[in-house]
């Protein structure tokens, strides 16, 4: 949801559950979550609302606390500087590309 909000933070729910294949009540029980867990807050511009990303937390999972949201963010919308609408107007850093060794299943022979 978080990378659906980035893309567009002018978004609609319906708009947004669309994009995620999820129902609008999903939709909105997540955006509540991420509001109450620091993640973004809402600002409303007339009759829409738009969504404002805070990007300096980290996240809540054990596993995954010592990363970062904005690296999240930058590795999954960076687009070039050339084109419309572009979210990162430089390449992410390389820290992000880092290789995890992933052990294979056992078979036996």
């Amino acid at each position: 949801m978080l990378l659906a909000i980035a893309r567009d933070p002018s978004a609609r729910l319906r708009d947004l559950a669309a994009a995620c294949c999820i129902t609008e009540r999903a939709v909105q029980s997540i955006v509540v979550d991420l509001e109450q867990g620091g993640y973004l807050s809402r600002e409303r511009h007339g009759r829409r609302t738009r969504y404002l990303l805070h990007l300096d937390g980290t996240f809540r999972h054990p596993a995954e606390a010592h990363l970062s949201v904005s690296g999240l963010l930058a590795l999954t919308t960076f687009r070039d500087s050339g084109h419309q609408g572009a979210v990162h107007s430089e390449p992410p850093p390389t820290w992000l590309f880092t290789a995890v060794s992933v052990p294979r299943p056992y078979k036996d022979a």
